[in-house]
């Protein structure tokens, strides 16, 4: 068993944290609203501190699940400043490459490992201790953290170099951005035709149009609910780090840039907090 450290305790920290409770580590939390890290403590039995550099001291791995660049960056270097030589700090956060290559060259200067591994199947799959995590850094490094990450994860690649976890996510929401617009389509489709949506899924779901987004979210879509997960705030902050990165390196990725168009179009609807199926109110709302 291990020594751990978690900073931040969101919908997807505070379960992974607590998987690594049950599973009999030692977990010490942080969380910037400290109630939050005093109720985990109470629910899994570990140990909520005050502050970064008292729960990151003795721990053997230090994990993060929190916002964007900035934030990854100020609390890697405070808990930086208090794990000794030999930790490894794993960063669960969807950021930029950039800022995970940068953080790995601050590792490296004292002697402490860095993997970054962001996650991919939502809310539920932390709950549920299915995640996806691609991870990049040494193998070293990922040869000590994958077991103990084990108690929230169905599937854990180490994808290359620090920087490529970063990256194989940005795939990922290119992808699900392509899907989830096809999928609102459809059913917008599907209703204007006057057809039963329910009826046209369970005609499709069988074959070549299947889909995770098609399987789990197409009745919340036509029922017109989205309080299912994944922010749209949270995937315009993914989409942006990707077509960032796209400028970067050449990629040309149309759709995934007309996605984000309209994923600010949900948001000027004042949808930034429903979940990224609600693309589809964006449909209907054009069609009233």
């Amino acid at each position: 068993m291990a020594i751990c450290g978690f900073i931040g305790l969101g919908v997807m920290g505070g379960p992974m944290a607590g998987h690594l409770a049950n599973a009999g580590h030692e977990v010490r939390v942080w969380n910037r609203t400290a109630k939050k890290a005093d109720d985990w403590a109470k629910q899994y039995g570990g140990q909520g501190l005050s502050s970064i550099e008292g729960m990151a001291e003795g721990c053997e791995i230090v994990f993060a699940c929190v916002g964007d660049d900035p934030d990854v960056r100020h609390v890697a270097a405070l808990a930086f400043e208090a794990m000794a030589p030999g930790t490894v700090f794993v960063d669960h956060s969807t950021v930029s490459a950039a800022l995970a290559r940068a953080l790995k060259i601050e590792a490296d200067i004292r002697n402490l490992g860095f993997i970054d591994a962001p996650v991919s199947g939502g809310q539920a799959g932390a709950e549920a201790g299915q995640l996806t995590i691609m991870c990049g850094g040494d193998a070293a490094d990922f040869a000590k953290v994958e077991p103990v990450m084990k108690p929230y994860a169905k599937a854990i690649t180490l994808m290359g170099e620090v920087g490529a976890g970063q990256l194989t996510k940005m795939v990922n929401q290119i992808c699900i951005a392509g899907v989830v617009q096809g999928l609102a389509e459809g059913l917008h489709f599907a209703k204007s035709a006057g057809l039963d949506g329910e009826r046209v899924i369970e005609a499709i779901s069988q074959g070549a149009a299947q889909s995770w987004q098609m399987e789990n979210r197409y009745k919340t879509m036509l029922q017109n609910e989205f309080d299912f997960g994944f922010a749209v705030d949270w995937m315009r902050k993914d989409l942006r780090i990707t077509l960032e990165e796209a400028r970067h390196n050449g990629a040309r990725l149309p759709l995934a840039a007309l996605v984000d168009q309209f994923y600010a179009d949900v948001q000027a609807m004042g949808g930034n907090r429903w979940d990224t199926s609600s693309l589809i109110a964006r449909l209907e709302k054009d069609g009233d």
